[in-house]
């Protein structure tokens, strides 16, 4: 990985040579190490190291973004003068109004170093323990077992750094048998708190339990949602509703109901990429500290949160949410979720189903209306029928058509314990729900 000292070096000779009016750079460095297995045996070990240098050049209100690979003198200076280039042939933007200036950013260690060190043989051991658990049971394995370490770097011609190095871990674990699956995922700082026995626990338990799977016909009927499921939810409120441009497209449920009841009461749904549940990440991609951002409370619709420029065409401030400048037309998203636990363990929740399903995770899952989040997508590698408060069979997959929305308003219970998922988008830190209603509109042959 590179220093700090290394990607100023990189910064600082890139602001050198802008003649913008107001110049960006942002370094990403990744190292990623992955172990894939299938069929019970590891088949493919990946090691890449990549660096991303972007460039915002600024000429009066025209805007330019070039991003390059190349961290050589030469590369840099032809990457801002092409922004510069590139800038001067924009149209007028006459919303924009400055990049940021330099503020306070709160220290968050979000880099642990045996992490950073978790080798080939320590993840081959970890693939050994699910493939090994799955062939004793007659099924056969399949998942990663990858590390990441990342060091980010957002520096510009207004005197503003930030930097930020990180860790995670992240194990995935897919067990089939001839009629049925079942899922387990793991996301953290430390690898320490890997745990394998427990994935593999997991992910084999529900693959037994899921084979011979009966059908079920289409209709409305309670769940019980797994974290894997819950953390779809999550995402999509992310990426249709939270972020400040959404809502002022009117294209959000928020649009114009801050202050308005929302979801039930027992909901509240928050943003903090400070906090050490998650993998923290203390500024944004336009180096903006993050803040702790209710987007419900209590049910409530209170705030969505903004990158620099959402917020100067209201005369706000940023919440630090700002996306790497290849995804800024999508405008502000929050990128570290979280949803409040209750009090209910997960046994409880099923044992109240009378008749319902207890569901592991979604796939597929697409957008039908974004103002009522209304989605359709299927479950997927792990769907139990509930009846009389037990687990009485495997059910084969079911495609629903739901509103998360209204899902949120018909929140009979949620779980006492939360668990760090990363499903589409960032990791959501989430529990469990018992939810009095979900519309299931067809059924599968698996």
């Amino acid at each position: 990985m590179y220093s700090e000292k290394q990607l100023k070096r990189v910064t600082d000779l890139a602001l050198a040579h802008s003649k913008a009016d107001q110049t960006e750079v942002i370094l990403i460095a990744t190292d990623l190490a992955l172990t894939r297995f299938a069929n019970n045996y590891i088949h493919q070990n990946i090691a890449q190291k990549d660096t991303t240098l972007s460039i915002r050049a600024v000429v009066g209100k025209k805007v330019g973004i070039v991003s390059a690979n190349s961290l050589e003198s030469e590369a840099v200076r032809r990457a801002v003068e092409t922004a510069q280039e590139l800038a001067r042939h924009q149209v007028e933007n006459q919303d924009f109004r400055s990049l940021p200036v330099p503020r306070p950013i709160s220290q968050v260690d979000g880099f642990v170093e045996a992490t950073a060190r978790l080798t080939p043989a320590a993840r081959a051991r970890m693939a050994g323990v699910v493939c090994r658990r799955a062939k004793e049971a007659g099924l056969v394995a399949a998942g990663s077992i990858s590390r990441v370490v990342s060091r980010v770097v957002v520096a510009n011609s207004l005197g503003l750094f930030a930097q930020h190095a990180s860790t995670s871990a992240e194990m995935t674990a897919l067990v089939m048998g001839d009629s049925g699956s079942g899922y387990a995922h793991r996301l953290c700082v430390d690898a320490a708190q890997m745990d394998a026995e427990s994935v593999a626990e997991e992910a084999v338990g529900r693959a037994r339990r899921g084979q011979n799977p009966i059908a079920l016909p289409p209709g409305e009927y309670p769940v019980v949602l797994q974290p894997y499921a819950v953390s779809d939810i999550l995402d999509f409120f992310g990426y249709l509703s939270f972020g400040a441009q959404a809502y002022h497209e009117g294209r959000s449920f928020m649009s114009g109901k801050l202050g308005q009841r929302a979801m039930g009461e027992n909901i509240r749904i928050w943003d903090d990429g400070l906090s050490l549940e998650t993998v923290p990440f203390p500024f944004d991609f336009e180096g903006v500290p993050k803040r702790r951002v209710d987007f419900i409370l209590d049910g409530m619709a209170k705030e969505v949160c903004y990158d620099s420029y959402t917020a100067g065409k209201e005369g706000k401030e940023s919440t630090g949410h700002a996306l790497p400048p290849e995804f800024a037309t999508f405008g502000p998203m929050p990128g570290h979720l979280f949803l409040g636990v209750g009090d209910a363990p997960l046994e409880d929740m099923v044992s109240r189903l009378d008749k319902g399903l207890l569901v592991t995770r979604f796939h597929y899952t697409r957008v039908v209306e974004p103002m009522r989040v209304m989605m359709t997508g299927m479950t997927r590698d792990g769907t139990f029928l509930v009846e009389r408060g037990a687990i009485v069979a495997p059910v084969k997959n079911l495609r629903f058509t739901q509103s998360y929305l209204e899902a949120m308003n018909r929140v009979e219970a949620i779980g006492c314990d939360a668990r760090l998922v990363r499903t589409a988008g960032g990791p959501n830190f989430v529990p469990a729900l018992k939810i009095a209603g979900w519309n299931f509109t067809g059924a599968t042959e698996f």
